[in-house]
């Protein structure tokens, strides 16, 4: 019988550690270290022993090939019928890749999987599921409606009977759900822990990539929002897409933080409904809303994620503080970034937000980073501060810079021009645009600015 260890992995990044350490010396954390009993490999199992009994010194090694030589070769990319989730992944999946799918619970993670797999028609799918029996996954399955006949399901938490599976069955994509569940017999702990993980992601890595079929991987996340267990399970993955939203709202953003195959600034939008996930074509038409008369506070900004361009609410509410400290509220953009602006408007435009409570908010429930849309921020300040309405058919695009200029925000055009296709009649840009806009469509005015002053006084006059 093979001799028990015991080791302490850290949780945050998962380094090891021949004793606890009150801080990780990795990643700094503190008190992240837990106790794992690891099973003493032998010398000849932990040399070249491969996961499926190939010894990596028999048979022919890899040799070095000069960078020139290498041929390149042509991926035709799995397409998963979904827009949306094609447009993240970067024009669709890529054969032998590994792909994990992060998200809070009950945010719509094994829906989407789930809604992949049986809408693939004609295709060979095993669908892993060590949280739900069979019977529970065919219950969603009809609600979301069946196109494939081919998918299998398996209610499984044993790697290794999942590899034998695997092997029967020779399917073209996998679904895993989730990593936490699995648990391997080379690894003596309980499953979800660290070593545990490690071993199953580097498991299923192998599979991948040997068969060249793609594995769809589903993880929990802690309640910080970081993926579950440790570190270095999003350093072996291909893909790390991050599923969010608010439970209480319909709408759900895919957001890629990981992608070896194409871009991490890409969004895919969905709304829940009863029958799944529908994909959202046009962000613009959900995140502005019509209203019967202007109210103030409010101000749309076109944005852009990606190569996507959309306009979104930009709802602001000022109002004198009740409590000598005033409060600042930022919902789905950068707290800190609030905070300058403020300071901006006070030491650039004089207006006086010392003793006022400030809320922002962001329509949909969506999280913005880009800096194009400060000028949005400032004019719906304005506009509550002064119980101002904007216009209904006015929009704004721009960065803020601590000297109150108005930087051009990027990617002007592609930001006018999604203006224009939306009927908006005025669109406020940077005056350093210019030479970027020199062929503007003729159905919007652009209005150039310079300083958050001429904002103040070309859009709210003498009211300002």
């Amino acid at each position: 019988m093979a001799k028990l260890k015991k080791s302490y992995y850290c949780t945050a990044c998962g380094n090891e550690s021949p004793k606890w350490v009150g801080k990780c010396p990795a990643c700094g954390q503190w008190n992240t270290y837990t106790e794992e009993v690891v099973p003493a490999r032998s010398a000849s199992s932990a040399g070249g022993g491969g996961y499926f009994g190939v010894s990596g010194s028999g048979g022919e090694r890899n040799r070095p090939v000069p960078v020139h030589r290498v041929e390149r070769s042509a991926v035709q990319r799995i397409d998963l019928l979904n827009e949306e989730v094609n447009r993240v992944l970067g024009g669709g999946l890529v054969p032998g890749s590994l792909v994990l799918l992060g998200g809070e619970p009950g945010i719509g993670k094994s829906t989407l999987a789930l809604q992949i797999a049986v809408r693939m028609a004609d295709t060979p799918i095993l669908y892993v599921s060590g949280e739900e029996s069979p019977e529970q996954i065919k219950m969603r399955a009809d609600r979301i409606g069946i196109r494939n006949e081919r998918c299998l399901i398996l209610s499984e938490t044993s790697l290794e009977n999942i590899l034998l599976q695997l092997a029967e069955n020779t399917p073209e994509l996998v679904v895993i759900d989730s990593i936490q569940t699995l648990w391997s017999e080379r690894v003596e702990s309980s499953p979800g822990s660290v070593s545990q993980i490690r071993e199953c992601a580097a498991m299923l890595l192998k599979y991948a990539k040997e068969t060249q079929v793609p594995v769809f991987v589903i993880g929990h996340i802690t309640k910080e929002g970081s993926i579950a267990g440790p570190k270095i399970l999003e350093h072996i993955v291909d893909v790390v897409f991050q599923f969010e939203g608010d439970s209480n709202n319909a709408y759900r953003i895919l957001r890629s933080i990981k992608n070896r195959f194409g871009a991490t600034n890409e969004i895919g939008v969905f709304e829940m409904r009863s029958d799944g996930l529908r994909e959202v074509d046009n962000p613009s038409e959900i995140l502005v809303s019509h209203y019967d008369e202007p109210l103030s506070g409010i101000a749309i900004g076109a944005t852009i994620e990606g190569v996507r361009p959309f306009l979104i609410e930009t709802q602001a509410l000022v109002s004198a503080s009740a409590y000598g400290t005033p409060q600042r509220s930022a919902t789905g953009v950068d707290y800190k970034r609030l905070n300058m602006l403020l300071a901006v408007l006070e030491k650039r435009l004089g207006f006086k937000l010392g003793t006022k409570d400030v809320f922002l908010n962001l329509a949909g429930g969506f999280r913005v980073a880009d800096t194009g849309l400060d000028l949005a921020v400032i004019a719906a300040i304005i506009s509550s501060g002064l119980d101002v309405a904007l216009d209904a058919d006015i929009c704004f695009a721009g960065e803020v810079g601590l000297s109150g200029e108005v930087r051009p925000a990027a990617k002007t055009e592609q930001r006018v021009s999604e203006a224009t296709r939306l009927g908006f009649k005025t669109i406020v840009v940077s005056g350093y645009a210019r030479k970027v806009l020199s062929q503007t469509p003729k159905e919007i005015e652009i209005l150039y600015v310079n300083r958050v002053d001429e904002l103040a006084r070309r859009v709210f006059g003498n009211r300002s």
